[in-house]
């Protein structure tokens, strides 16, 4: 099967991602056998400057008609762009794995969970208004479907892992009663139907202090979105920073993958970005390719692309915001060196 790949570059230091990440895909596609055509399609802040809009009909049809997408950061337009196409797309999993790579500085060894985060609801859909000139209000939406779709995600990838098998979910039920409350009767509730999983709970301030106090008791986390957003990127300094933050954002039919930080205009054009965000997003995406089609060689693709990024950072190549001088390109360059043998 020939596969067709959507890939918005994004803005500021987008395009030197993926740049760099195409460079490991096309080592990907010679070794692995896996087939796809790049369809690019343009969205956010340049593409708002240059046609009015950051996410072009135009666009979403390139993405309609492609079997995933590969997105870069985005700026200031992130609501319009990703927010957008999660809640367009029902991509209702957000999936953020936090693990240590060899020669990455690391809170602690052997770090190894991921974060599965609510994607289409909470107060990320934004129901915002403004009672009156000094009051503003923010409606935070919560259902039992989202909740329970979310924990099921959840619990499977608990079992598909077969690691700890355990599931923390955290929610904040002690205070936001109603919708974290019923948040947290979904997954009670579900994981009924996984007896060989363990459900913990936790609040999620004790969660964020957890995190950096004992990392290694967690396996696989459940939670709201905004919460999700917030525990993810504090859990990526364990592992070296949000360089290091691949994300997925699944549905039903469709994925879109793409690193977990923002766009860093700052650094834009000065080759000192670390690609390995964008290069284990396409390992995530080839994972999730190769377990909907059934195809091996997509498999395939995914475990070598995580096998050549790890030797890659073991032999001390490292960017600068893990201690080391390899540029962007570099770092591309040799991970797909690393893919060809």
């Amino acid at each position: 099967m020939k596969y067709t790949i959507s890939l918005i570059r994004g803005d500021g230091i987008g395009s030197e991602l993926s740049e760099a990440t195409l460079r490991v895909l096309e080592a990907a596609q010679t070794v692995s056998g896996v087939k796809f055509d790049l369809v690019e399609a343009e969205a956010g802040d340049a593409c708002f400057k240059k046609r009015g809009v950051a996410l072009p009909d135009e666009t979403i049809k390139i993405i309609e008609s492609s079997n995933a997408c590969l997105k870069g950061p985005v700026g200031e337009t992130a609501a319009d762009v990703i927010v957008r196409l999660r809640i367009m797309f029902d991509l209702y999993a957000n999936i953020r794995p936090i693990k240590a790579y060899p020669n990455v500085p690391a809170l602690k060894p052997n770090i190894d969970f991921v974060i599965v985060r609510e994607n289409t609801e909470d107060v990320y859909r934004g129901l915002e208004f403004d009672l009156d000139k000094d009051t503003a209000i923010c409606l935070r939406v919560i259902t039992r479907r989202s909740s329970e779709r979310i924990a099921e995600y959840a619990l499977q990838l608990a079992r598909d892992r077969a690691q700890k098998r355990v599931v923390t979910a955290v929610h904040k039920s002690n205070v936001m009663r109603k919708t974290c409350g019923l948040f947290a009767q979904a997954c009670r509730d579900v994981a009924k139907k996984y007896p060989d999983i363990q459900l913990n709970e936790l609040y999620v301030d004790a969660a964020s202090m957890q995190l950096v106090k004992n990392p290694n008791q967690f396996d696989v986390i459940v939670t709201t979105n905004m919460f999700g957003d917030i525990l993810s990127d504090e859990a990526s300094i364990l592992v070296g920073g949000l360089g290091m933050a691949p994300g997925a954002n699944i549905g039903k039919d469709f994925a879109l993958f793409e690193p977990v930080h923002g766009s860093a205009p700052k650094h834009a054009g000065k080759r000192i970005a670390n690609p390995c965000s964008m290069i284990l997003a396409s390992a995530m995406m080839f994972e999730w390719l190769g377990r909907k089609y059934s195809d091996k060689q997509c498999i395939l693709a995914s475990k070598e692309v995580e096998r050549a990024v790890s030797s890659t950072l073991g032999a001390g190549t490292l960017t600068p915001d893990l201690g080391g001088k390899t540029k962007t390109d570099q770092f591309g360059e040799a991970v797909a060196k690393r893919l060809k043998g």
